[in-house]
C-alpha cells in the first residue's frame, strides 16, 4: 500500500492539451408554454401516441449546445485569487450554490469569496455575491439587501432548511469555521451562527451536507475540514520535497501538513445544533484532509449514509445505524481507493443512478496522473471502480478536477457527466511541457449501456476555453426544461452556459421537474427518494444537499424522459419513512408534491410572502 499510495500521489502530476473542436451554433429551444412559467400543471391523460417502450440509440449528431451567456445575465463578479497561490489556503475554494432563496420557482446563484493570505493578515475582507434570477435570462445583485456578502474566508456552500419554515437557509464553509444565514422570508438573511450552536468550530471547514439521519423531521450537518492551518505558521513555499513539483518550487501540502478530524451536528429541532462527533462515530476515523461530503442512500435500506471525499487519501463511506452511529467501511465497501489499490487525491463528489439500476453510483474527481474514479454500486454497499470500463478513466487522468455532476444534458432518462478542471500551481505554466494552471472542463455523455462518450469537443467553443475551476452547480436556470451550468473559477469571473438543444435532434426531448416539500419530513424533501417509471424507462432520483466540490445544485428533481410523453408511475419515500404515488403524470411540467397529498400547486409548498 505504501508503495502504491505514493506512486499514485499528488506527487504525479502532469497534464496533456484537449483538442477543442468547435460544432454547430444552437438554434431556438421548443418548450411547453407551462415550462416558461415555472407553474405547474395538472396530470393529464397521455395520448396514444406515446413511444413508452421505444428506446431509440444515441443520437451522436444531435449533440445539445453549450452557450456562454455569462455576460448577458449581468452578472459581475469575480473571485479574489492571489497571482502566485504560495499558500495552500489560497487554492481551494470557490463553491457556488443555487438557492431559490425567495421561493419564486426560479434558482438563484450565490457565490462564494475567498481572501489571501497577504488581505488576512492585513485585515482586508473578500466579498460574495448573491445574484437573484429576474425569470428573463438576467440577474440582479441583490448581496448588500441580504446581508451574505462576508461572512468569512469563504470555501464552500451547502443549502437547505434547518429550522423547517419554509424558506431554504445558506451555510457558508470557512477558513476558520462555518456561517449559517437564517433566511428571513423577505430578501434578508440574518447571521445565527453563534445562537445555532455552531460558532465554537474554528478549524479551516471545506464542505457540507444536511441530512435528517435520525429520521426526526429536521435535518443535520456535517462538516468536514482540511488542513490543520495556521496564519501564524505558515509553511515556507518550496521548502521541503512536498513543496516541489516537478523540480520547481510550488505551495506546500496537503501532503507533509496535518489533517483535521470532521464534524456532525445534530439538529435540535429548536434552531440549535448539538456536536455528537465523538458519540457517533465519525470521529472513529483518522483525521484526513476532508473536502466533499454528501448525506445518501447508498443501499436499499432508508438509513441515511455519508460520502466523504478526503483530499491525499482514502475516501471514507460512514453507514448508519438508524440509532446516531456510523460506522466507516469505505474498504469494505470498495470505494476507499482505486482499482489498484491506491489512494487517491478525492476532491469532488458526483451522486446518482447513471446506469438506471435504483441504485446511487458515485464519481470522484482527482489530481493528474490519477483519474476521475466511477465507483459503480452493485448493491448491498458493494462498489467496484468501473471508471476505465466506462471510458471515464484515460480523457480525466490529464487533468486537476473539482466540480463534477450527474446530470441528465439531453433529457433521454439516463444520467451524463461533467467535471472541471484547473490546477492548483501558477508556476506549472514555467514549465516547457504537461501541465499547465488552466485546463478545459469534460463531459461526458451516457450510452446507456455502463459507458459514456466524451463529446466535450461536440457541444461548442465555449466549454473548452481553459479555465481554473473550481465549484460546479447545475440546475434549471430558465425554466425551460433544460439543465444549465454554473461554474465558479478560482480565478476571475464564473461562467454561466446555457443548455440548447441541437437543431439536428428534432423535437426536444419531454421532461419533468419536482418541487418536493416534506410534512413529517423535512420541508425540503432532502434525501427524499424517487422512483420514475415510464414505460420500459426506470429512474430513481434523490434531493441531495451539497456534493460536486463543495457546492450545491438546485434542489428540485429534474428527470428526462425522451421520447415518451408521460410517466406512468412516480414512487415517492420520503424520510419520515411515508410513501406517494402519482400515476399518469404529463410531461413537461413543473410539479409540486407535499408529503402526503401528492401533486398539489406549487404555491401550496411555498411560504407566503413576508
Amino acid at each position: 500500500m505504501p508503495a502504491l499510495h505514493q506512486l499514485n500521489s499528488r506527487a504525479k502530476r502532469t497534464a496533456q492539451p484537449l483538442v477543442a473542436v468547435a460544432t454547430a451554433a444552437a438554434l431556438a429551444i421548443i418548450i411547453s408554454a407551462f415550462a416558461s412559467t415555472g407553474i405547474a400543471a395538472p396530470p393529464q391523460q397521455a395520448s396514444a401516441s406515446s413511444a413508452a417502450s421505444q428506446t431509440p440509440a444515441v443520437n451522436a449528431a444531435a449533440y445539445p449546445q453549450l452557450i456562454d451567456i455569462t455576460d448577458s445575465t449581468g452578472i459581475k463578479f469575480e473571485h479574489l485569487s492571489s497571482p502566485e497561490q504560495k499558500y495552500i489556503v489560497e487554492s481551494m475554494g470557490g463553491g457556488v450554490a443555487l438557492i431559490d432563496y425567495d421561493r419564486d420557482g426560479w434558482p438563484d446563484i450565490y457565490f462564494t469569496n475567498a481572501q489571501s493570505v497577504e488581505m488576512a493578515l492585513a485585515n482586508k475582507k473578500s466579498t460574495g455575491a448573491l445574484y437573484h434570477n429576474n425569470h428573463d435570462g438576467t440577474f440582479t445583485d441583490v448581496t448588500a439587501k441580504a446581508g451574505v456578502g462576508q461572512p468569512c474566508w469563504a470555501q464552500g456552500v451547502a443549502v437547505a432548511d434547518y429550522n423547517n419554515d419554509g424558506w431554504p437557509d445558506l451555510l457558508v464553509t470557512c477558513f476558520g469555521g462555518t456561517v449559517l444565514y437564517k433566511n428571513n422570508g423577505d430578501g434578508t438573511f440574518t447571521d445565527v451562527t453563534k445562537a445555532a450552536g455552531l460558532s465554537a468550530d474554528t478549524m479551516w471547514a471545506t464542505g457540507a451536507t444536511f441530512g435528517d439521519y435520525d429520521h426526526d423531521g429536521f435535518v443535520d450537518l456535517f462538516i468536514t475540514h482540511y488542513v490543520d492551518f495556521s496564519l501564524k505558521d505558515l509553511p515556507q513555499f518550496g521548502s521541503s520535497p512536498t513543496c516541489k513539483y516537478r523540480g520547481i518550487a510550488v505551495q506546500c501540502g496537503p501532503r507533509g501538513l496535518k489533517g483535521s478530524p470532521s464534524s456532525l451536528y445534530h439538529n435540535n429541532g429548536d434552531g440549535t445544533f448539538t456536536d455528537v462527533s465523538a458519540t457517533s462515530g465519525v470521529r472513529e476515523a483518522p483525521p484526513a484532509f476532508g473536502l466533499t461530503p454528501v448525506f445518501a442512500h447508498f443501499d436499499d435500506d432508508a438509513i441515511l449514509d455519508l460520502w466523504v471525499a478526503n483530499d491525499a487519501g482514502r475516501n471514507y463511506l460512514y453507514q448508519g445505524d438508524n440509532a446516531g452511529h456510523f460506522k466507516e467501511i469505505g474498504f469494505d465497501a470498495g470505494v476507499a481507493v482505486n482499482q489498484d489499490g491506491a489512494e487517491q487525491a478525492n476532491m469532488g463528489v458526483a451522486v446518482g443512478d447513471y446506469n438506471n439500476s435504483a441504485r446511487n453510483s458515485a464519481a470522484v474527481t482527482h489530481f493528474s496522473d490519477e483519474y476521475t474514479a466511477l465507483y459503480r454500486n452493485d448493491g448491498k454497499l458493494n462498489f467496484t471502480d468501473v471508471s476505465y470500463v466506462a471510458g471515464i478513466a484515460p480523457p480525466t487522468a490529464p487533468y486537476v478536477g473539482w466540480g463534477d455532476a450527474f446530470f441528465d444534458i439531453n433529457n433521454d432518462g439516463w444520467l451524463d457527466f461533467i467535471m472541471v478542471n484547473g490546477h492548483v500551481y501558477p508556476q506549472v505554466d514555467s514549465l516547457p511541457s504537461g501541465a499547465r494552471f488552466r485546463e478545459p472542463a469534460l463531459l461526458f455523455l451516457n450510452q446507456r449501456n455502463g459507458k459514456f462518450s466524451n463529446i466535450t469537443s461536440n457541444v461548442g467553443p465555449a466549454f473548452q476555453i481553459n479555465r481554473v475551476s473550481r465549484g460546479l452547480a447545475v440546475g434549471d436556470l430558465f425554466n425551460d426544461g433544460h439543465i444549465d451550468i454554473v461554474i465558479e473559477n478560482l480565478t476571475g469571473s464564473p461562467l454561466v452556459l446555457r443548455n440548447t438543444p441541437s437543431a439536428t435532434a428534432g423535437l426536444p426531448n419531454h421532461w419533468l421537474s419536482l418541487e418536493l416539500a416534506g410534512t413529517k419530513s423535512n420541508r425540503l424533501g432532502i434525501n427524499a427518494r424517487v422512483k420514475i417509471t415510464a414505460g420500459d424507462l426506470v429512474q430513481t432520483r434523490e434531493v441531495l444537499s451539497g456534493g460536486s466540490y463543495i457546492s450545491q445544485n438546485d434542489l428540485r428533481l429534474h428527470i428526462g424522459l425522451g421520447v415518451r410523453d408521460h410517466a406512468d408511475k412516480i414512487e415517492i419515500t420520503w424520510p419520515s419513512g411515508a410513501t406517494d404515488t402519482l400515476t399518469n403524470v404529463a410531461a413537461d411540467h413543473f410539479l409540486g408534491v407535499k408529503e402526503g397529498e401528492g401533486i398539489v400547486p406549487l404555491e401550496k409548498i411555498r411560504p407566503a410572502k413576508k
